[in-house]
Parts: C-alpha cells; sequence; structure tokens
C-alpha cells in the first residue's frame, strides 16, 4: 500500500465525563461505547490503516497512564510509534512534539494528520473520500486543512469556523480559506451561525505538510517549538497548557477548511451515546434493565449480571461500574468533571478516578 498520510491519534485525553466508567488507566478512548465490540481507539486506528499503508505509519501519542492500554488494544503497532507524553499539556504540546518526532523519520515534506482518538464516524467511505481532498490540498500548498463538520444543531459545546472564499475542490469537496474560530458562542449565536450556512464544527481533526506547521509555530507558538526542538520532551515542564487551536489556528493566515458529512459526533458525554444509539427506543440500555415509566433515560452497566431498575424516570443517566453509581440529569453531564475533580481532593476515594 502506498503511504498519501501519516496520521497522528491523540489519545491522551482523560474523559471524565463518561466517569466512573472511564477511569485514569482506562479512559473513554480505550471503550467500546459507540455500539460495537472495538474501543473507540481501535476503530479511530482501524479506518486510518489504509491511507497510511499500514501500521509503521500510524502513530500514537498519549499519557504514561494511558500507554499500556494503548500498547494492549493495538498490538501491531510499533513501540517506536506510541509517543508518551511526561505530562498533559493539552493538543499544542502533543501536536508540536509529536510533529518534530515523524518529521525525524519521514522529512518535512510528509503530510500528517491529526485525528482525536474518541470520535465516532458514521459514513467510513465518505470519511475516505474527505480526508482525500484533504491531503491533495496540503500537497498543493502551504496549507493547514481542518475538517469542518456540517452543524445539525445549534451546539453550544464546540468550536465554530467561518468559511471565506473557495480556492480549491477536490471530487465535488469544496476547501474554502478559514475566515475566523470561534469558541463555544452561545445557543442565539450558535443559530446565527448555521443560519448563514458559512460555518462548521470545529472537529479537531487537521491535516498538513510537516515543515508547514513547524514553520508557523515558530512564528505563533515559539515558547512551545523552541524548548521542544532544543530538548525534546524533557522541556514538557516548562511549557504552558494551550490548545493548538489558541496556539496556532486561530493565529495562522494558512488555515484552510474542507466542510464534511460524513456522519460524526465527538461523543464528549453520555448525551453522545445517546444521539448515536436511541433511535426510535424509549431509552438506551446498555445494561440488565427492567423499567416502568421510565423515558429518555441511558442505563449503563459493566456487569451484565446486574440488574438496574427503574421506575418513573425520565431524563437520566444512571451509569453503574466497579463499586460506584452515578445518577445524573442528562442536562447536567457537563458537571461530572466537577465530581471528579472534588473525588481528587479526598485520597479514601482516589482508588475510584
Amino acid at each position: 500500500m502506498d503511504t498519501k498520510l501519516i496520521p497522528i491519534i491523540l489519545a491522551g485525553g482523560k474523559g471524565e465525563r463518561f466517569w466512573p466508567v472511564s477511569r485514569l488507566k482506562k479512559p473513554k478512548q480505550l471503550l467500546c461505547l459507540d455500539g460495537s465490540d472495538r474501543s473507540l481507539l481501535q476503530a479511530t486506528a482501524n479506518r486510518l490503516l489504509d491511507l497510511a499503508g499500514g501500521w509503521s505509519n500510524l502513530w500514537v501519542i498519549t499519557s504514561a497512564v494511558v500507554a499500556d492500554g494503548v500498547r494492549a488494544q493495538l498490538p501491531d503497532l510499533p513501540e517506536s510509534n506510541i509517543l508518551v507524553e511526561p505530562e498533559g499539556k493539552d493538543t499544542a504540546p502533543a501536536v508540536a512534539w509529536a510533529t518534530l518526532e515523524v518529521t525525524k523519520q519521514q522529512g518535512e515534506d510528509a503530510v500528517l494528520g491529526f485525528f482525536p482518538a474518541d470520535h465516532w464516524i458514521g459514513d467510513e467511505k465518505a470519511y475516505q473520500q474527505t480526508l482525500e481532498a484533504a491531503i491533495s490540498q496540503a500537497q498543493n500548498e502551504a496549507a493547514i486543512v481542518t475538517l469542518g463538520i456540517k452543524p445539525d444543531r445549534p451546539s453550544t459545546g464546540y468550536g465554530y469556523i467561518k468559511q471565506g472564499q473557495e480556492v480549491s475542490n477536490f471530487n465535488n469537496l469544496p476547501v474554502y480559506k478559514v475566515n475566523r474560530f470561534t469558541e463555544k458562542p452561545d445557543r442565539q449565536t450558535a443559530k446565527s451561525f448555521i443560519d448563514t450556512g458559512e460555518y462548521s464544527w470545529n472537529s479537531g481533526m487537521f491535516i498538513f505538510k510537516a515543515g508547514v506547521v513547524l514553520n508557523e509555530l515558530k512564528t505563533y507558538a515559539p515558547e512551545i517549538i523552541k524548548p521542544l526542538i532544543e530538548r525534546g520532551k524533557d522541556a514538557y515542564g516548562q511549557l504552558k497548557k494551550e490548545s493548538i487551536d489558541y496556539a496556532l489556528m486561530e493565529k495562522t493566515k494558512l488555515a484552510y477548511v474542507l466542510p464534511a458529512n460524513f456522519g460524526w459526533d465527538d461523543l464528549g458525554d453520555w448525551n453522545g451515546v445517546e444521539r448515536l444509539l436511541k433511535g426510535d427506543r424509549e431509552n438506551v440500555e446498555l445494561a440488565t434493565h427492567i423499567g416502568k415509566d421510565t423515558k429518555n433515560t441511558i442505563i449503563y452497566s459493566s456487569n451484565d449480571s446486574e440488574l438496574i431498575v427503574t421506575i418513573g424516570l425520565t431524563d437520566v443517566a444512571i451509569v453503574r461500574d466497579g463499586d460506584v453509581t452515578l445518577v445524573v440529569n442528562k442536562n447536567r453531564t457537563q458537571e461530572i468533571k466537577q465530581i471528579v475533580k472534588s473525588l481528587q481532593k479526598e485520597p479514601k476515594f482516589h482508588r475510584l478516578l
């Protein structure tokens, strides 16, 4: 197989909004949450293999706590292709360090792609075609191409990208210059964005030539790239925690967006699982469940031999894992992260993290 792309999977996240199923050593990217028998990480790797030309060209960047789980789930991935961050500093240091490491092996003309490990993709054929278009744009000129997702609702949980002038077209997939990025607007603003037809959700997937991004990082984020060039991952302790969006994408003049429509969800919390799996059913049941007058409820248990019984519940998520049971209103699942932070302050609860 020919190598068209060097995919780098970002797999260092904690997935705290999926606690208690998502824990430090087995965060959500290592879980099967989309109704299949593959983890989110395994599904991400498998759909990128053809473009990579095999396992030797696929990379994963992750944390020390998760690295063993990555090795276990991707046994064909070369050990040298697993980059282990000494500490989590968000996506800007991860992208910068991984780009430097891959460039040592592949050179500055290699086309790299960064992909979060926890995304669900519906139409993999359309996904491949979209990536082919992004790769072509990155090969043809100095470009940092981000995949935009056509919004289907005024979500306040995503960043938005406004498209500018159309600059190219590959197999009827237009590529636009990025006009601007907007981080997580309120609902009314998000609705006004969608009504224009000129905005996409920021998927967090990027494609570019290695040398292009290294040069842009030297211009816009020297405080991140220079220490990494000089000291490698030993520089992590002095790096600030920053996303690649803030560090580079909102500043560069080389940002392009390719609006895509291949069925996508970032599975940010339990409501993402419901969007995927509910269909026409009253509830999402990933457990042995008996319910009476229970609607729009998510029921999950990691142990099928346990029975969960519900009566008179609506818009609730019930999650049972090990010795923890979580019951939360579906409109407040974002607050699970706050509970996890409070548990971190209590030594007696550290075993539950």
